[in-house]
């Protein structure tokens, strides 16, 4: 015979851990990047990616909005893609999937790594290079 009682917690008695905000992260930066990339599809459809351009080319606009993965399109008139605005779009876009990636990456090395100590060294260094990829990124954003 066997116990069906549940074991969860009432939502008055959770609390707010870190396992909830990342929880709640993951989630969140994964409806972020959907809804990135729908405006940068948006926004390419409405300066001319309806003429001369194949599914690599509008795939290219809507995950990295950037001037300089275009120039190969013969349509004319980037000057729109080079505004502040679509370079602030291409950076939030880099810095909300490496964040999410990154997570993931962390919670999976979790899974398989046994000590304390070593799980502390892989997050130190998913830190580091989740650093070095933003700052690359936004600097090839911002001068090209």
């Amino acid at each position: 015979m066997s116990n069906s009682k549940s074991r969860t917690l009432p939502l008055s008695r959770r609390g707010m851990n870190f396992e909830t905000l990342m929880w709640y992260f993951t989630r969140l930066s994964a409806l972020a990047m959907y809804a990135l990339i729908l405006f940068a599809l948006i926004g390419a459809l409405i300066m001319g990616a309806r003429n001369q351009m194949n599914f690599a080319d509008v795939m290219r606009w809507g995950f990295m909005p950037n001037s300089t993965h275009v120039q190969s399109t013969d349509i004319p008139d980037l000057a729109p893609w080079a505004t502040i605005f679509w370079r602030l779009t291409a950076c939030a876009l880099l810095l909300v999937a490496s964040a999410h990636g990154m997570h993931g990456l962390v919670v999976i090395a979790d899974d398989y790594i046994p000590g304390e100590g070593a799980r502390k060294i892989v997050r130190l260094l998913s830190i580091v290079m989740l650093a070095s990829v933003a700052v690359i990124g936004v600097y090839v954003i911002w001068t090209s």
